[in-house]
């Protein structure tokens, strides 16, 4: 048995990247940004913040987060792994890695659009079906 499977919650780096593929469909790309705080043995406040770079390849929910989804947010993520490597113009070796999410991963706003707050997790931003389309799960896949 084997599992690829990641989850985040943390806040957009910026608004998202809409980007069409050559049948229509859209595919989103943003950034993540994961915070750990710790005091040292000094009692100094440090911090640690990653860097994820996800890419949404539903179409459905890349519209959404097209339309709601906005620098700052505080998302939770749910996808898998994948590394990509290319050569780049100077002919070096280079490699990405990615969350991806297609429609068994899960991407949800965890603020409304009208709220910049913690205690507001898990408002609903947007009509119902688009609501729905946040969360499809894998039992949910229309094929």
């Amino acid at each position: 048995m084997s599992v690829n499977k990641i989850i985040l919650v943390g806040n957009l780096g910026q608004d998202p990247e809409i980007r069409l593929m050559p049948d229509g469909s859209k595919i989103a790309n943003f950034s993540v940004a994961t915070s750990e705080r710790w005091k040292d043995k000094n009692g100094e406040i440090k911090s640690v913040t990653e860097w994820h770079r996800v890419v949404v390849f539903n179409p459905k929910l890349a519209s959404i987060i097209e339309r709601y989804f906005k620098k700052g947010k505080k998302v939770f993520v749910e996808g898998s792994l994948r590394t990509r490597k290319w050569v780049d113009k100077e002919g070096k070796e280079q490699k990405s890695i990615e969350v991806v999410v297609r429609y068994q991963g899960t991407v949800t706003m965890l603020e409304s659009k009208s709220q910049d707050t913690d205690h507001d997790l898990g408002h609903s931003f947007g009509p119902a079906e688009e609501q729905d389309c946040l969360t499809m799960e894998e039992d949910e896949i229309p094929f």
